[in-house]
């Protein structure tokens, strides 16, 4: 028995795939449910179902999704390219970093130029921080899995490090930075909700990539050059200039992200900042099959799970980080199920043909 790749793959397989992850996801994650004594079906409801049926509830999962757009589309766009970013989360702080040096310095700046410098400076934020290993993957060939991820926990030391020195709380001493001016605050996109305009600007930049990698001569490079870098290279495209160029986008998105977090619902630097948004980024990326509407598809579905956890965690009692292992579950399932479009088993006969000795 052996895995061969298929010379044909059927046009009903992705979605039965995706299907049979699912499935697979639910049966594992039964497990632990009944063990905190909830009934699976009772909890799966509430973690899909019920946020959706009050407008409260919806608005939250648009709220709580908002941050995964920006990094899902970073991730996706990197991954497109071949280049393995995997330190959204890293660049979703500097993001949040630059948004705060701004945020604290021009406080009486008004909204109209406040909002776009905010979003700038999140933007550079990102940028600066994914230069160094896209550098480092170009001119001297390092895996930029290694780099990319390695410069996250110093990310987080990076704000940590301001928090408890110069940044440190002027009024109540505690480690968060002083509040961002008043023209640095998002407004509300739904009035008298919690979601803001960041989330339009999440589906604005994703609209914007999707259009330049499906529809452009671009988005053709892109995809060359993640699928046959060498195929690319003999036909003419530049492929370490390309995944140079990507990198900074993705990171400049993801920056966005950052800034988008600090206007629009903390409006002020703390160290938690983000929940893990950049990591989170590369579950919502492949499970949306690096394409722009898959982006959007499952960072709400996971904004739907996480405001769903919360409602199983009081109602059901049962803990909240099952909400995140779900999340993970389904992740390592579909990307087992995907497998399966790409190979299949093959039966090694165990007959031989005789010959002469």
């Amino acid at each position: 028995m052996k895995f061969v790749l298929r010379g044909h793959e059927p046009r009903w397989l992705a979605p039965v795939a995706v299907l049979v992850a699912v499935l697979v996801t639910l049966a594992l994650t039964a497990v632990p449910i009944r063990l905190a004594g909830a009934a699976p079906l009772a909890a799966y409801e509430r973690y899909l179902v019920t946020p959706l049926t009050s407008t409260n509830g919806l608005y939250e999962v648009l709220l709580t999704a908002t941050p995964l757009l920006f990094t899902g589309i970073a991730v996706a766009v990197a991954f497109r390219a071949g280049y393995w970013n995997i330190g959204a989360e890293g660049q979703f702080l500097l993001g949040a970093i630059g948004t705060t040096w701004v945020g604290t310095t021009f406080t009486d700046l008004p909204a109209p130029v406040a909002l776009p410098l905010g979003f700038l400076a999140g933007m550079a934020g990102g940028v600066l921080w994914a230069v160094v290993p896209a550098w480092l993957k170009r001119h001297a060939g390092i895996d930029e899995v290694v780099t990319t991820l390695l410069l996250n926990p110093v990310a987080l030391l990076v704000v940590q490090g301001l928090l408890n020195g110069p940044w440190r709380n002027s009024s109540s001493g505690f480690t968060d930075s002083d509040r961002l001016g008043s023209g640095f605050d998002l407004p509300a996109l739904v009035p008298g909700s919690r979601v803001h305009w960041g989330f339009a600007v999440a589906i604005l930049v994703i609209v914007v990539a999707g259009v330049v990698l499906a529809r452009t001569a671009v988005g053709v490079r892109i995809k060359a050059a993640g699928q046959s870098p060498r195929a690319a290279e003999f036909s003419g495209v530049d492929v370490g200039r390309l995944q140079w160029r990507c990198a900074l986008v993705s990171g400049g998105i993801a920056g966005l992200g950052g800034a988008s977090q600090v206007m629009g619902v903390q409006h002020q630097l703390t160290a938690g900042i983000s929940d893990g948004y950049g990591y989170t980024g590369v579950i919502v990326a492949t499970l949306g099959g690096l394409a722009a509407i898959g982006v959007v598809l499952v960072a709400l579905l996971l904004g739907d799970i996480s405001v769903g956890a919360q409602n199983v965690s009081l109602v059901l009692q049962v803990p909240a980080q099952l909400g995140a292992m779900f999340s993970a579950l389904l992740l390592l399932a579909v990307l087992s199920a995907m497998s399966w479009r790409r190979y299949r088993l093959q039966w090694r006969s165990r007959s031989r043909s005789g010959g002469s000795r």
